[in-house]
Order: C-alpha cells, then sequence, then structure tokens
C-alpha cells in the first residue's frame, strides 16, 4: 500500500512540476540561439572580409579580428548548453587561450610579413614609400 502511495505522490508532483515554466531553461535557449547567430555573424563577415578586402594586411585583420569574436561567442554558446561544471571550466580554459593566442598570432604574421618586404596598400590602393620616412 505504501507503494502506490508513494508512486501516487510522486506522479501528483511530476503533474504539478510540469505545468510550471521552466523559465531558466528558456533563458539557456535564448542565450545560446543569440551568441550562436552573433558568432556565425561575425565569423561570415571575417570570411567575406578575407575574400573583399584589397591587400594582406586588411584581409589579415578582418580574419583575426571577427573570427576571435566569433568564437568566443560560439564557445559562449556551448558554455550555456553545458550541464557540467567541469566542461563550463574546460570551455572557459579553451576560451582564454584563444583569446590570447589569436591576436598574438596575428601580429606575429603581420610582423613578419612587413619584415619581409611586404608594403601595406594605401588610399587609392598604391603602396606607401617607406624609404622617406628615414631621412
Amino acid at each position: 500500500m505504501s507503494l502506490i502511495l508513494a508512486a501516487a505522490v510522486d506522479t501528483a508532483h511530476a503533474v504539478e512540476t510540469a505545468s510550471h515554466i521552466d523559465v531558466v531553461g528558456i533563458l539557456r535557449t535564448v542565450g545560446t540561439i543569440a551568441s550562436m547567430a552573433a558568432g556565425l555573424f561575425f565569423v561570415l563577415a571575417g570570411t567575406i572580409g578575407v575574400l573583399r578586402l584589397p591587400d594582406f594586411y586588411t584581409r589579415l585583420h578582418a580574419a583575426g579580428m571577427t573570427d576571435t569574436l566569433g568564437a568566443e561567442l560560439i564557445l559562449l554558446a556551448l558554455i550555456f548548453q553545458s550541464d557540467n561544471i567541469q566542461m563550463v571550466l574546460k570551455l572557459l580554459l579553451v576560451a582564454f587561450f584563444l583569446f590570447v593566442t589569436s591576436p598574438t598570432a596575428t601580429h606575429a604574421v603581420a610582423h613578419a610579413a612587413y619584415r619581409a618586404g611586404l608594403k601595406p596598400l594605401l588610399g587609392e590602393y598604391r603602396a606607401p614609400d617607406l624609404e622617406e620616412d628615414k631621412t
């Protein structure tokens, strides 16, 4: 008899909690969708920038800035969907390393290109005369 009573109480409790709106779940879903959409927008904008911009340095800038922000927003969406605190900490660690290494790598590539003699295009797509500044 006590088993039947316990099952009835559990069923009544399940029906009672099912009628409540899961606000936290809705906020997690909305945050995930918004963060994922924004991240995909920035990644797509960076891709278009790489295809359309005129020289190496502006393409590198478009790729470095937008891909870093896009990847961070996508990682934020993954954090919203994670239920395990260990997974959240791992994703935060990945986000931190990405936040530090992506701009550093972009700067290193740009500096190497500049030292190799690749001149940026300035103004109406013309290269500057950098030798005049050394007088």
